[in-house]
């Protein structure tokens, strides 16, 4: 026997229709298992960002701590020590780490 002969044997017949089957399996575990708790990730994070209040301290993407003195519709005014503060996109506010927050 050849090598053609012996991979068309263990090739199942009608094996264009299980190949779309397995396609389709594949694509509904990639959205069980990635894609859709990314987007639950995504939703709770915007209504962390829409929730926002004065006074509430937040950690930015880039690890900057500090408490919110000023929210804008865009962007919010961060105070990080003293009388220092910083001007940050909505977009950079990454978590809540108040007291009550856990």
């Amino acid at each position: 026997m050849n090598m053609i002969t012996l991979l068309q044997a263990a090739a199942p017949a009608g094996g264009g229709a299980s190949i779309w089957i397995m396609f389709l399996l594949l694509f509904v575990i990639m959205w069980l298992f990635m894609i859709r708790p990314q987007r639950k990730q995504q939703k709770e994070l915007e209504a962390f960002r829409a929730g926002l209040k004065k006074g509430d301290k937040v950690v930015t993407n880039g690890g900057i701590y500090g408490s919110i003195a000023e929210i804008e519709e865009r962007t919010v005014l961060l105070k990080v020590d003293g009388e220092v503060k910083l001007r940050v996109d909505k977009s950079c506010i990454q978590k809540d780490y108040s007291a009550n927050a856990q």
